[in-house]
């Protein structure tokens, strides 16, 4: 949903907007990581986008294609070892499976030094220990990103002060 300015031109992206996007997402080797074929919405201005993202869509409107560039430390970081953690096996549920995620260390987990409110991804499962993982599964890989701009629109008071429509992906775990 593209909304028109009072002369019946395109909205143009603004800072504390709604912005509707698609795209393609790659790494440098040209593997395709996520494609995004129906708009989804994010709020600049918020939590939804990363920062180089919001900065390139700035005075953009509907219609309007970029490809951008995204350094690890313009996108997840660079790959941190020390958000590694060996922890039981006995300590997971029976169904655990490589690739899962948690919002936390389990109950019992014995690293205790290990942030609280961390996503961590199973990586490893072995009979005695599971291997999680702190780091955006994108972490330490540089990106390619076209996207489509699809349409823009004013936030909502509501919107703005929740500082994000829950559309996450460019947060995960950071």
């Amino acid at each position: 949903m593209s909304i028109v300015n009072c002369d019946n031109s395109p909205m143009e992206i603004t800072s504390h907007c709604v912005v509707a996007l698609t795209w393609t997402l790659k790494d440098t080797l040209g593997e395709e990581l996520d494609q995004l074929d129906e708009p989804v919405e994010f709020l600049l201005g918020g939590n939804d986008l990363l920062h180089k993202i919001e900065e390139a869509l700035q005075g953009h409107e509907p219609g309007d294609r970029l490809d951008l560039h995204l350094e690890p430390e313009d996108a997840f970081g660079d790959y941190d070892e020390t958000r590694v953690y060996l922890e039981q096996r006995d300590v997971f549920p029976p169904e655990l499976e490589e690739g899962m995620t948690f919002e936390g260390l389990p109950e019992g987990a014995a690293s205790v030094d290990a942030p609280k409110n961390q996503v961590y991804t199973v990586t490893e499962i072995y009979p005695e220990h599971v291997v999680l993982d702190g780091n955006h599964p994108l972490a330490g890989i540089a990106l390619r990103l076209h996207l489509k701009v699809e349409g823009v629109r004013e936030a909502t008071e509501e919107e703005i002060g929740a500082g994000t429509l829950g559309a996450g992906f460019f947060r995960i775990g950071n």
